[in-house]
């Protein structure tokens, strides 16, 4: 805008300054003709005064103070009243892409769910549970997933002896793999067993029963067979179904992403009210996942919490981090929300979709100012309406453009 404005408006004062220059005495002699029954002020002075005040009041008048505050101050009002509602919004940007969303794309544990799994459940097949629950939980005690600290905590709770395991691995997405008191041990999911070539048939039962209660399943096996299935349960946060319907009323298709089984997914999507779910999609693949979106002409936020999440969020149009989650997933995202809840998600769409609004009406009256004030200011109508704008009426007129362009800002400080 600069580069064009600024020298609209030196050509604009030069040429009032030459229209008031060269025709000074016909403006005065069509005002005074007029005058005889219309209006009885008259133009007082020289050409060349007119000409240097015309000038001087276009200058003023066309300052684009309004224009240079329409975007900051309101960006400032609004990130400041997400701030008092546990909303950490990073600049003009994020607040202008987050109006451009229209799909919202949620990590299942500790996004939809509060992150904190507990064990509910061991089902053993063909050997004693605590026997089980303690070689799974000495393989686990060196992994830092969510899962594998829920099995662990759980056996010390039950004060089940933990052993000291040997080649450990730890594989993404997937489980974790190491030797626990002379035993190859497996844990993970069923497609992790079934890729190393464990069948997990006998326990397709067991699958069906956890799964079908929303909580994942860790398949174990102990020397290449399937020795039973333990259940872990991550609550879903109480506010999450009202958080999706909020964003689906505001016009935004909700995505499910997680690396759980299809099962468990679906069965926990049913309870919040979304339809659609991509399950087992591993650490790696969530950023891959979030561009197909993109490349299908969508703009996309994507919500999570965990350090496997930060290339989604880093790469997605908006990232959003909650707040209880990992300092790189805050660190990869452009809007935070301190308090944990999902519909923190639905006040920063509005808050931010309110803000541009306010954004254009300020830019909308900046501009339209301009247009009506730089012809007033240059004369046009003093022939006709003995209208004449001296540079003071001018520099108030410019200061009341500005303060209008505030106080509409500041109407954000009511926003919900």
């Amino acid at each position: 805008v600069s580069n064009v404005f600024v020298p609209i408006v030196c050509v604009l004062a030069l040429g009032t300054a030459l229209w008031w220059g060269l025709g000074y005495e016909s403006a005065r002699t069509v005002h005074q003709f007029l005058a005889q029954w219309l209006w009885p002020a008259h133009l007082a002075g020289t050409a060349l005064s007119a000409a240097f005040i015309g000038a001087t009041a276009v200058l003023i008048i066309a300052c684009p103070c309004a224009m240079g505050l329409a975007v900051p101050t309101a960006v400032m009002v609004a990130t400041g009243r997400g701030a008092e509602h546990g909303l950490l919004i990073k600049g003009g940007e994020a607040l202008q892409r987050t109006e451009a969303l229209d799909v919202i794309v949620l990590d299942k544990t500790g996004t939809i769910t509060e992150g904190r799994p507990a064990l509910v459940g061991v089902q053993a097949l063909g050997r004693d549970e605590t026997r089980l629950l303690s070689l799974v939980a000495s393989l686990e005690r060196r992994s830092e997933h969510p899962l594998a600290e829920a099995i662990v905590e759980a056996a010390r709770e039950r004060r089940v002896p933990l052993l000291e395991p040997e080649g450990f691995e730890a594989v993404p997405g997937k489980g974790v793999r190491g030797q626990v008191d002379g035993h190859r041990l497996l844990a993970g999911t069923a497609r992790y067993l079934a890729e190393e070539g464990v069948p997990v048939e006998p326990a397709g039962a067991a699958l069906e029963a956890v799964t079908g209660r929303a909580e994942t399943p860790v398949v174990v096996a102990v020397d290449g067979v399937v020795a039973g299935v333990l259940a872990v349960a991550d609550p879903v946060r109480p506010t999450s179904a009202e958080a999706v319907a909020g964003l689906r009323a505001l016009g935004l298709d909700v995505v499910m992403l997680t690396g759980d089984d299809r099962r468990t997914a679906e069965a926990v999507a049913r309870r919040v009210g979304i339809e659609r779910v991509v399950a087992q999609v591993l650490p790696d693949r969530k950023l891959a996942e979030v561009q197909a979106l993109q490349a299908g002409g969508r703009v996309v936020a994507m919500v999570g919490d965990g350090i496997n999440d930060a290339p989604a969020l880093a790469g997605a149009d908006v990232g959003i981090a909650i707040g209880s989650g990992t300092d790189v997933a805050i660190e990869s995202s452009d809007i935070t929300l301190m308090q944990g809840d999902l519909r923190g998600v639905v006040r920063v769409v509005r808050l931010c979709r309110r803000t541009m609004r306010v954004i254009r009406e300020n830019l909308f009256w900046a501009f339209i100012y301009n247009v009506i004030g730089i012809p007033v200011a240059a004369g046009v109508l003093y022939p006709v309406f003995g209208l004449l704008l001296t540079p003071t009426m001018a520099a108030a007129a410019m200061a009341v453009s500005s303060v209008s362009v505030v106080s509409n800002s500041l109407r954000l400080r009511r926003a919900g």
